[in-house]
């Protein structure tokens, strides 16, 4: 019933299909139609939440086909107005920030602050891209020839495909939507099946905002639910979707990828992260305890920026686990919705069995694991609970390779900064990584050419809660993909070059000449 007042609230009906297929939904086994439904169950306590229609590869082709004539209006409304429905979207999640983040700590099983938190990302990153809407910036650049302006445009680039993941259930969607709908794109947002209520709830929210404005065509937004992998392919194979973003797992990526750029199609992607965190002997340890438990255990280590790998200086080494294991006792483990927890439930069973199977492998390579389990008293009944662990580890075994979504921190000593270093960058992912120094030459080494190899590299906080501004994403199996801030609205975009001849000659580029 909760979850039906709060989609009421939302204003989400029964049945609500907006402008994409797909998306019909029942709560509680109430109403329903011939097509095919799967369930969707809270990780809190395993509670059925929805049944949700499962759309085919026909309801794709009439989603993408509405889509690009979206595309084709959209692109011809000045950027500052597309602006401005960026703008109205970021108060729309403003007003209905607590009710929307109610949804995710339902669906996901966050903490009700991480639900706040993903929320502010998505009305952070509507700011960035209204200021945006009015810095789509080209360059004008020297010319050789005299009377020749060479210059560069940038221009809209088609449907953006946006295939996002089941732990930022709506801000990578908004990272994406609201610089795609900037930039002059629509966008088709294929979410995780595991969470396609935040989605419908986002959907609806933005429709409510394009009623209001002439300017935004039908379409211009889309969402399109499967139960499993096989729309997201399909979407991905599409030669009328141009950009196809996706978050998830390495294997996901290297598929669409493979997909994309078989036709030819651009991928922008954000993959596994297997991050580190580097403690020198230089470090504040109280500061550095702080981030590391907030890197390791938040979102019950469920995101890509989650902290896995803990490399620490020999001198301070037993120190800081003894802090840690004392720590990871005292942590408050249970239902998301109360206020006291701060680690909730992981999004399934066959996470739990990855985590249980995760410590197993540890063991037999020579782990020692503090903490860890499954838990089963003073949690709800039904729900997907476990320990945080710490594993003490050689930095050689191979279990380091792998990134498992759960809460579990290898703990590896080391002796030099550049074995520390080493250790940290010999994975084949390359997201975030973080350094605990108030030595500013350890610092600035980190940070250099022949420091940390990741897309994001912090000095003196942890490797998860990065901003908006900066451009996220990373390197190696990461896949390469920036979203959110900084430049990374070029990838939204296609670059024109142009050359105006103002002259009355026509000189050629080179010196070339070519008389006849």
């Amino acid at each position: 019933m909760e979850t039906l007042d709060l989609l009421k609230r939302l204003g989400v009906p029964p049945n609500y299909g907006g402008s994409a297929i797909g998306s019909d939904w029942t709560v509680n086994n109430e109403g329903g139609n011939s097509r095919p439904k799967f369930s969707v169950h809270s990780p809190i306590d395993g509670a059925l939440l929805a049944e949700i229609e499962v759309a085919n590869k026909e309801d794709l082709e009439v989603v993408v086909a509405e889509s690009v004539s979206a595309f084709r209006q959209w692109r011809t409304v000045p950027a500052p107005i597309r602006g401005e429905f960026v703008r109205r979207l970021g108060e729309k999640l403003r007003h209905n920030k607590e009710d929307l983040a109610k949804v995710i700590t339902l669906e996901a099983g966050k903490i009700m602050q991480e639900s706040l938190g993903e929320v502010q990302e998505m009305i952070d990153i509507c700011e960035f891209a209204v200021g945006l809407s009015r810095q789509l910036y080209g360059l004008t650049i020297a010319s050789e020839r005299p009377n020749h302006r060479l210059m560069e445009q940038w221009h809209p680039l088609g449907p953006v495909g946006v295939i996002s993941a089941f732990n930022f259930p709506v801000a990578v969607w908004a990272w994406n939507s609201a610089l795609a709908l900037v930039c002059g794109d629509s966008v088709i947002w294929k979410p995780s099946e595991k969470t396609p209520l935040c989605a419908i709830v986002c959907h609806a929210l933005a429709m409510e905002v394009a009623a209001e404005m002439a300017e935004v065509p039908k379409g211009v937004l889309s969402y399109i639910v499967g139960d499993g992998p096989e729309i997201g392919k399909v979407l991905a194979a599409h030669p009328m979707v141009p950009l196809v973003s996706a978050t998830g797992s390495v294997p996901m990526g290297r598929s669409v990828a493979a997909t994309v750029a078989s036709r030819l199609g651009r991928s922008l992607l954000e993959l596994g992260g297997n991050n580190a965190l580097i403690v020198s002997p230089h470090a504040n340890l109280d500061n550095a305890l702080r981030a590391i438990v907030f890197s390791a255990v938040g979102t019950c280590g469920q995101r890509c920026t989650t902290l896995r790998r803990l490399i620490v200086h020999d001198s301070v080494a037993d120190r800081l686990l003894e802090l840690l294991c004392k720590v990871y006792t005292t942590l408050p483990i249970g239902n998301p919705s109360n206020e006291a927890t701060l680690i909730g439930p992981l999004i399934d069973e066959q996470s739990v069995q990855n985590y249980e199977a995760a410590l197993e492998k540890a063991k037999a390579q020579g782990g020692k694991v503090h903490g860890g389990g499954r838990l089963t008293e003073k949690v709800p009944k039904g729900g997907y609970y476990v320990k945080p662990a710490i594993v003490e580890i050689s930095s050689n075994a191979e279990i380091l390779q792998q990134e498992t979504f759960a809460p579990i921190m290898y703990f590896v000593r080391y002796s030099d900064l550049k074995e520390a270093i080493e250790i940290q960058n010999n994975v084949p992912q390359g997201l975030s990584s973080a350094i605990f120094s108030d030595n500013i030459q350890e610092a600035e080494f980190f940070l250099s050419a022949a420091g940390s190899d990741c897309g994001i590299a912090n000095v003196n906080l942890g490797t998860s809660g990065a901003e908006i501004g900066g451009a996220f994403g990373g390197e190696k199996e990461t896949g390469g993909g920036r979203e959110s801030g900084s430049d990374a609205w070029k990838a939204y975009m296609r670059r024109a070059t142009n050359t105006i001849n103002y002259g009355t000659e026509l000189p050629l580029a080179q010196g070339i000449k070519f008389d006849f």
